[in-house]
């Protein structure tokens, strides 16, 4: 592979692109693909075939072809909301994940005393933060504060911008309640029922540890489901 499509590649992942590499195995030519691009004559022949494969994620010989595809998949943007001992669990898990975590959380106290490292944490109110953001359908949001004064904007921005995933702390009494607010805030029951709560899969476990990981494991779940 020549030095510019290495560099180009770099480039692309620096910028969180999605994209994909594209080798003709006969001659040994490679190029980047994105969605709506020119292919040169090495590819273009096949180029619905590319689209497939490329929308699908599928890496791999393109069938009946000589061109190897490897996809370059955008990372999954988590925004957690509450910087709690749970939240460093959390990061621990998407270590080797495709994941980019945010932490929001104007309580500079709970910062400080948790070690989280490799993440950026932003000590403000979500709804001064989050409005900044241009969320796509590669945005999930977890809120872990049980306190509405936090949490509820943060759902409200999540509501009514595209996520793939929303997710909130608490027992379904707490749920039950945070339900409510929403729809006396004008929110239609099926926009509430997007959001997952009580949040993670029913694993039965009680712990920080736990919990964090019945989070992660819904979250990945979504993000099979997405990538489907």
């Amino acid at each position: 592979m020549k030095i510019d499509i290495l560099q180009e590649i770099i480039e692309k992942k620096i910028s969180k692109k999605r994209f994909a590499v594209l080798t003709n195995l006969m001659n040994g030519k490679s190029e980047l693909f994105e969605l709506g691009n020119q292919l040169s004559d090495d590819f273009k022949v096949h180029k619905k075939d590319i689209e497939n494969y490329f929308s699908h994620k599928k890496n791999g010989i393109i069938s009946e072809t000589n061109i190897f595809i490897q996809n370059y998949t955008k990372p999954i943007e988590v925004i957690i909301v509450g910087a709690v001992h749970i939240a460093q669990y959390l990061i621990d898990f998407s270590k080797n994940l495709n994941l980019m975590i945010t932490i929001i959380d104007p309580r500079e106290y709970f910062t400080k005393k948790q070690k989280f490292q490799n993440v950026k944490i932003i000590n403000e109110w979500p709804e001064k933060i989050l409005k900044q953001i241009q969320t796509d359908n590669n945005y999930a949001l977890i809120t872990l504060t049980h306190d509405p004064k936090i949490d509820d904007s943060a759902l409200q921005f999540a509501l009514k911008n595209k996520f793939f995933y929303i997710g909130a702390l608490g027992s379904k009494k707490t749920h039950d309640k945070r339900c409510l607010r929403l729809k006396e805030y004008g929110y239609t029951s099926e926009q509430i029922n997007s959001i997952h709560g009580p949040i993670g899969l029913k694993l039965g476990g009680k712990s920080a540890p736990e919990i964090a990981l019945s989070i992660i494991s819904q979250l990945v779940l979504e993000i099979n489901r997405l990538n489907v």
